[in-house]
């Protein structure tokens, strides 16, 4: 059974009935409004009030995103729902994932915070239909939490003006509250606040034209003494700063699914049309290098759903002892989008013009599927942070219990009361283990390239001057990211049976993409003699087989032709 969403015969993942409904619902209320709807809201940007009437109607934010204790018996936050509907709603249109995304991270600094009155008000707000956002980046700082401008001035009787703006905030023009990160004007400390959109001391200058998301609202707003009282302070100082970092992590982890979503369903759009089109009295798909598109594709597109998935357990499982997932998320975020932009390039090879056609999803996918890893967090940021676990994980190995697939019924609670900063104090178990009797030719191939740059930054680390060079460190990162974002999928591929071919494909893109990051290591920066040399033994080829390719063509790709339109 494929891992690719496919709505006309979905099987929720999810053990509760009610949980099951809530994606078969939506999926019914997208596949009833129609391709032809959607488009023509995105092509007017029309604000979508039928999907939000239809969230409410069914509890659906309400259910998925208050914690245990502040809602309806079945509401928890369990991140694995949560993740499954980001990847459902992107399916149809980021837009829609967009208002879900951006109520994720408006309530993650309320649910992290220690206002009690605020977290009953939210859970209210949610069960009336509400959506929410997250006011952190301005206009003139992005989002630098050093630089931010928005202030809190005491009126003398407990209570504060707020003045500021903020940039680039998604459902600014309709959230019930906006989590609103400033600082105190006159001790500077940092402080969590919300607001609400419809009050008459905020303002709403605009909304921000952009070429994706266009039924999103994507707004600029200012705050002109908007009065706040302590019912209105979720958090401040040291809380109020982990809360906008524990947020994010919660938040754009939602990113890789929002990915994997579009592209599947731009994969089905392209290999319909393909399979249906002849040039030189042949069917598209009948040329080698079509096929060849279409299944380096599908196994890139597996490989995203692998990973992100295993990424959720380690979440789901994480702890104070065990915070493996701040290495995991940074590389969901970075990595698994940026091969969603990779696989939406090659599908675009296969259809040509008819990408561009404007009655197709591909089209919203060609502008909507670049927007996810630059706007939430640009990637080299997410590499900059990804480098920090390098020794660790390569020379500092401890044990660990072994991580289940996680798709219980729990509500992660951890995760609004995450242990934040010393990156230098996790741990990892050895990542051999994960190779541990595998004996698929590529896979293997792949294990000499990571022995290489092991050895690599054993015996010819990177020189004082050379860490110094951002770029260069970033170039490594690449290499790096590779490796943690192969552990994973070759740990997921065991949980989930993966074909051999299809295993052996993964493993053979891995392997020329690593050998890529290596030949930029060698041809754009200075490297020692023997730092080239090693650099040189891992530009390794994988094991070509055009037997395999055969095999996973006529036996999990070629099936998928005409089975989702």
């Amino acid at each position: 059974m494929s891992l690719l969403l496919n709505p006309q015969n979905y099987c929720s993942p999810q053990k509760d009935l009610l949980s099951r409904r809530i994606m078969e619902k939506t999926i019914h209320f997208f596949e009833d409004k129609g391709l032809k709807s959607i488009k023509e809201d995105d092509q007017a940007s029309r604000w979508y009030t039928d999907f939000l009437k239809f969230l409410k109607r069914e509890q659906i934010f309400s259910t998925l995103l208050t914690p245990k204790g502040y809602g309806a018996p079945d509401s928890r936050f369990d991140l694995c729902r949560v993740c499954e509907f980001n990847e459902i709603s992107a399916f149809y249109s980021l837009s829609y994932q967009y208002a879900y995304q951006v109520s994720i991270l408006g309530l993650g600094p309320i649910w992290m915070g220690d206002n009690e009155k605020a977290k009953h008000l939210t859970a209210q707000k949610l069960r009336e239909g509400g959506i929410f956002a997250f006011g952190l980046s301005e206009k003139e700082h992005g989002a630098d939490l050093y630089g931010n401008e928005m202030s809190l001035t005491a009126a003398g009787d407990g209570t504060y003006l707020a003045n500021g703006s903020k940039y680039y905030i998604g459902n600014a023009n309709e959230a019930a509250l906006i989590s609103t990160f400033g600082k105190y004007k006159d001790t500077q400390d940092y402080v969590f606040f919300v607001v609400d959109s419809q009050h008459r001391h905020y303002k709403l200058i605009k909304k921000i034209p952009t070429s994706g998301v266009r039924p999103a609202y994507v707004g600029e707003y200012e705050l002109i003494d908007y009065p706040i009282t302590q019912d209105d302070i979720l958090s401040s100082g040291p809380l109020a700063w982990d809360s906008a970092l524990s947020t994010i992590n919660i938040g754009k982890f939602q990113l890789g699914f929002a990915s994997i979503g579009i592209c599947t369903h731009a994969y089905y759009e392209a290999l319909n049309h393909a399979s249906n089109r002849e040039l030189y009295r042949k069917k598209i798909t009948d040329f080698p290098h079509i096929q060849k598109i279409f299944t380096e594709s599908y196994a890139r597109l597996i490989a995203m759903k692998l990973y992100a998935l295993r990424s959720l357990d380690y979440f789901r499982s994480s702890s104070d002892n065990d915070r493996r997932y701040l290495l995991f998320n940074p590389i969901q975020k970075m990595k698994v989008t940026t091969q969603g932009m990779k696989i939406i390039e090659m599908l675009l090879d296969a259809i040509a013009a008819k990408g561009f056609e404007q009655d197709t999803y591909f089209e919203t996918a060609i502008r909507d599927i670049g927007m996810i890893p630059r706007l939430e967090g640009t990637t080299h940021v997410n590499i900059a942070l990804v480098i920090k676990f390098i020794n660790n994980y390569f020379f500092n190995p401890v044990e660990y219990p072994s991580i289940p697939k996680r798709d219980d019924a729990a509500d992660d609670s951890y995760l609004f009361r995450q242990k934040a900063g010393k990156l230098a104090s996790v741990r990892f178990p050895h990542y051999r283990l994960a190779y541990e009797d595998v004996n698929v030719p590529n896979v293997l191939v792949f294990f000499e390239q990571i022995e290489l740059f092991r050895s690599f930054l054993e015996k010819a680390g990177p020189t004082q001057e050379q860490v110094k060079n951002i770029d260069y460190m970033l170039a490594l990162g690449e290499m790096f990211t590779l490796i943690v974002y192969a552990q994973l999928i070759l740990e997921n591929s065991k949980i989930y049976s993966t074909s051999t071919p299809l295993l052996d494909e993964i493993f053979s893109f891995l392997v020329r993409d690593f050998a890529q990051f290596a030949l930029t290591q060698i041809s754009n920066y200075d490297n020692s003699l023997q730092q080239e040399n090693y650099l040189k033994a891992m530009l390794k080829k994988p094991i070509l087989n055009p037997a395999t390719v055969k095999v996973l063509w006529e036996n999990e790709v070629k099936p998928l032709v005409g089975t989702y339109q």
